[in-house]
């Protein structure tokens, strides 16, 4: 049975930091790109940062760039999403998202919540 697990989600200031974690099972972790999304209220899910199954090139939406950072740990398959100096606009449901090829796998989500 696949599942993606996202935690580490809370109310945080403006300025602060959290980690999300995506912790997932059911499928070759090591061979998917992996991905998250957030989506606000009234807003469509967005892109947020990806990152390769091999090599570890990474990718970022530009409003996040310089700000969040994603990484992965195949061995414990997981993959992270650091968020640093978080602005107001960056409350949403994060999500994560596996994909290769056309199979495609998505977790739950976990609320962020930026504001003072």
């Amino acid at each position: 049975q696949v599942q993606l697990v996202e935690s580490g989600g809370g109310l945080v200031q403006p300025g602060g930091s959290l980690r999300l974690s995506c912790a997932a099972s059911g499928f070759t972790f090591s061979s998917y790109v992996m991905s998250w999304y957030r989506q606000a209220p009234g807003k469509e899910r967005e892109l947020v940062a990806s990152i390769a199954s091999v090599g570890g090139s990474t990718s970022y939406a530009d409003s996040v760039k310089g700000r969040f950072i994603i990484s992965r740990d195949n061995a414990k398959n997981t993959v992270y999403l650091q968020m640093n100096s978080l602005k107001p606009e960056d409350t949403a449901v994060y999500y994560c998202k596996g994909r290769r090829g056309s199979s495609e796998y998505w977790g739950q989500g976990t609320q962020v919540t930026v504001s003072s």
